[in-house]
């Protein structure tokens, strides 16, 4: 039975066939988040602080880490990227104990990540273009540790399915002649959205038992590009999920936190009621508010498709006794809610 570990310097993830979903939180990522691209330049750390606890304590069980900043002073990500891994990395592992997963394009910025990485991280990623795979792999041999392969080439991405399996084919067994067994590549087959591909579903959940059949390896992706372009996005990737769990794949890169709601958003409903003439009680606080009206909760928590994820690893015997739903969903007494306001995580030295 397949098997890939992951570790890091205190805990091991095993990504497997008969093992619970694994959940690699993807909020580590200035890619589109001009803010955050900004604070990283400058040398601010504090939303990735809070994006690695929130997507741990949402149930993250590895930690993607993506340092690509175009820095305004110097567009050269080859000088300015790999320092920068290495200082969120470092960072972010002092904060959390779960595995991390090395994100880059950047040959020098893979390396810095491993070489400061505690454990054995994931590498993200690797394709079938033949200088990728000459840079990638020899990293991946040398430091001993798990790949994602995407299943795109120098012909770029095909919408056939056949042709995706036939780069993944070729990544294994390129990874082979360098000594890297099966077990340690993780097959990213593509999600198509579904807006542009009405078939993007039915390929992917084929394309994951194939890989799982025939090549016998694990398999990732980017579960929100199902839903991409489409309104509630959620609702899709409620469903996408458990049917890709379904069908093989065992993991995926993902937001695993549902944001908390804005005070502009409170507001917005409080005059939405007034002018509906709807008088709220006396005293009504925002958490209140914000739950009885389904806007979410004040603080960030597990998101919907973190609940369709748990509901599934409980429905396919992943979750022994449901100890993990049980715990996810139960109530808090009144002495457990008193802990967690009173209680302080203390950063590890």
């Amino acid at each position: 039975m397949t098997r890939t570990i992951l570790e890091s310097k205190t805990k091991t993830v095993v990504m497997g066939f008969d093992e619970p979903f694994c959940v690699i939180g993807e909020r580590i990522n200035p890619t589109g988040r001009k803010k955050l691209a900004a604070e990283l330049e400058a040398g601010d750390f504090s939303t990735v602080e809070k994006d690695a606890l929130a997507q741990v304590l949402a149930g993250a069980a590895v930690l993607d880490i993506n340092a690509g900043v175009v820095y305004n002073s110097n567009p050269n990500p080859n000088e300015t990227e790999p320092p920068l891994m290495r200082k969120v990395v470092e960072m972010v592992q002092g904060l959390v104990d779960v595995p991390l997963c090395i994100d880059s394009s950047v040959p020098g910025a893979l390396e810095a990540g491993l070489e400061i990485a505690e454990g054995r991280p994931l590498l993200n990623s690797v394709t079938g273009e033949e200088d990728r795979l000459e840079l990638v792999l020899p990293l991946v041999k040398k430091y001993n540790v798990p790949v994602v392969a995407i299943s795109n080439d120098d012909t770029g991405i095909s919408e056939d399915p056949d042709v995706r399996f036939a780069v993944a084919k070729k990544i294994v067994e390129r990874a082979a002649d360098f000594g890297i067994p099966a077990h340690d590549i993780v097959v990213d087959p593509l999600v198509m959205p579904i807006g542009a591909m009405a078939t993007a579903g039915q390929q992917v959940f084929a394309l994951v038992r194939r890989l799982r059949e025939e090549l016998g390896v694990n398999t990732t992706c980017g579960a929100s590009n199902i839903s991409f372009g489409l309104p509630n996005r959620h609702g899709i990737n409620n469903a996408f999920l458990p049917m890709a769990m379904g069908a093989g794949m065992t993991s995926a890169i993902m937001n695993p936190v549902a944001m908390p709601v804005s005070q502009a958003k409170l507001q917005a409903k409080r005059d939405e009621l007034q002018a509906a003439g709807i008088i709220l009680p006396e005293g009504m606080d925002d958490a209140l508010l914000a739950k009885l009206t389904g806007l979410g909760a004040l603080t960030a928590t597990a998101g919907s498709e973190m609940q369709a994820i748990m509901a599934a690893n409980l429905l396919s015997n992943q979750d022994p006794h449901g100890a993990a739903w049980i715990a996810a969903n139960k109530t808090p007494t009144a002495a457990e809610t008193a802990g967690a306001r009173g209680g302080r995580r203390r950063r590890r030295g």
